[in-house]
């Protein structure tokens, strides 16, 4: 019995021991009005340390890839790229624009893809724009591309287009195959992604 009182009294002194070794102290719970000092700051606050009224400038003095490809614009006569005008069907490569020989969906083949899987650095994935409509290519020539390790991703001209800017804009190394949209569709600009 006096064994266990003696082991009760030890365990309920431990944590008051421990807090008194290593130098912890109860806090103390004053009411705010009742504080026995006030806190100060070294200065006062003004507008300009507020984020809310400080202003960000930005000088932008060169794009982040200079030598990116972006379409600008589209109508049914052809592309402006990188402010250039391309007329009819033309492949965008990472540092060029080529006329591209296809008059219709129904004309891509292997052939016509080949200048994509003939660069270095190797192109990750070719856009195609086929037009007004998502028109299906032939499986020989997808799967000609799948064996060289080339994406493959058909859309509507105006989609592909957009798509080829984010690619290009994300920093990935990309080629388009563009073919224009028939009819007589205006001009069309693209908006450009944000800088």
């Amino acid at each position: 019995m006096c064994g266990t009182r003696t082991a009760r009294r030890s365990a309920m002194a431990a944590p008051f021991v421990l807090r008194n070794l290593c130098g912890a102290r109860p806090a103390l719970r004053w009411p705010s009005a009742q504080l026995p000092w006030v806190p100060r700051r070294g200065h006062r606050l003004t507008p300009a340390d507020d984020e809310l009224y400080q202003r960000t400038r930005i000088s932008l003095l060169q794009r982040e890839s200079p030598h990116a490809m972006y379409i600008d614009s589209y109508n049914s006569r052809g592309f402006t790229v990188n402010g250039n005008r391309v007329f009819g069907p033309c492949a965008l490569l990472p540092q060029s624009v080529v006329q591209w020989n296809v008059g219709s969906h129904q004309d891509i083949t292997e052939e016509s893809f080949s200048l994509f899987w003939m660069l270095e650095p190797r192109i990750e994935i070719v856009v195609v724009g086929t037009g007004d409509r998502t028109e299906r290519l032939q499986s020989e020539v997808l799967r000609a591309m799948r064996r060289r390790g080339i994406a493959v991703e058909v859309q509507d001209t105006p989609n592909a287009c957009a798509t080829f800017n984010f690619l290009c804009h994300e920093g990935r190394v990309t080629g388009a195959a563009l073919i224009p949209p028939p009819g007589g569709s205006p001009l069309t600009s693209l908006p450009q992604a944000a800088e």
